[in-house]
């Protein structure tokens, strides 16, 4: 039996609504070089705490699709939100479209927290030089190509 992502995702989101905690192999590359399409895990659950910068969150957007990126702004007129391979800010994003938020991953086979020095350095350092992001991404492509 096959699923449409859509479908999967709606999945998803029913039981992290129900309390359940999740785990989902990411896909694309908007969260590169901290995620990778393919290869990293990650687990979420409903929010329990207030939206913080810095956290990455899973929303769905008006149209209807999923995303999960980082929360870059927290403001009065909702959340701004960046991937990590991204330069460009979405929003404001209705906090209420936030249905999960990230406190594991998997990346590249080691189970990381929020404690851990790569989580921490994406939600605060990434967050900080989104203008070299550009350069800085294309130094990291050329290093693992050889």
């Amino acid at each position: 039996m096959k699923f449409s992502t859509r479908d999967y995702l709606d999945t998803l989101k029913e039981a992290v609504g129900q309390g359940h905690a999740c785990s989902m192999l990411i896909t694309g590359g908007s969260m590169e070089p901290f995620l990778v399409g393919g290869r990293d895990t990650i687990r979420f659950a409903a929010p329990k705490e207030k939206l913080r910068r810095g956290d990455m969150v899973f929303f769905q957007r008006e149209s209807g699709q999923y995303v999960m990126h980082r929360i870059r702004w927290v403001k009065e007129d909702g959340l701004y939100i960046i991937g990590d391979n991204q330069t460009e800010t979405e929003g404001p994003v209705d906090p209420s479209r936030v249905f999960a938020v990230v406190f594991e991953v998997k990346r590249n086979g080691k189970i990381l927290t929020p404690k851990s020095f790569w989580w921490r350095f994406f939600r605060t350092v990434w967050l900080r030089i989104i203008p070299l992001r550009h350069k800085l991404m294309g130094a990291y492509r050329k290093l693992h190509r050889s």
